[in-house]
């Protein structure tokens, strides 16, 4: 499925598109150079998730947890891990196979511990208002 956004407006029914495409998969890998959106478009997801938190990025955590209306949210960013043995130390599969919903920004960090089904969403920078998402389900 490729999707155009060209603002921060049009996000939340991009959210809404994504999940739906997405089905019942919980796992959400997000590529993207720095500064593609990929938190922006994580902030839209969880609040189409009931999360009232404030969703902000776990560069230095690894990982956030939210409250959503079916239960928690996780949000990873693996941009600084140095190999997968940190995501092995912090117990990656308690979250990945909890059944919750989990965005994983840089997954290409973990490319070795990805479930084998998810939803695989790539962000383009078409300019500076304009991005280009392809969003694929892998199973």
């Amino acid at each position: 499925m490729d999707l155009h956004t060209t603002s921060t407006t049009d996000l939340p029914a991009t959210a809404a598109e994504i999940l739906k495409y997405a089905g019942d998969t919980r796992i959400f890998l997000f590529y993207g150079e720095m500064g593609a959106g990929k938190t922006t478009l994580i902030k839209s997801l969880c609040a189409a998730l009931g999360v009232k938190d404030e969703v902000t990025s776990p560069t230095f955590s690894i990982v956030n947890e939210y409250e959503g209306s079916d239960g928690p949210v996780y949000h990873f960013d693996f941009y600084r891990l140095k190999d997968h043995n940190e995501a092995l130390d912090m117990g990656y599969e308690e979250y990945f196979y909890s059944g919750n919903y989990c965005f994983i920004e840089w997954p290409e960090k973990i490319a070795d511990l990805v479930p084998d089904s998810y939803t695989g969403i790539r962000i383009h920078i078409i300019n500076a208002g304009s991005r280009q998402l392809t969003v694929e389900n892998i199973s």
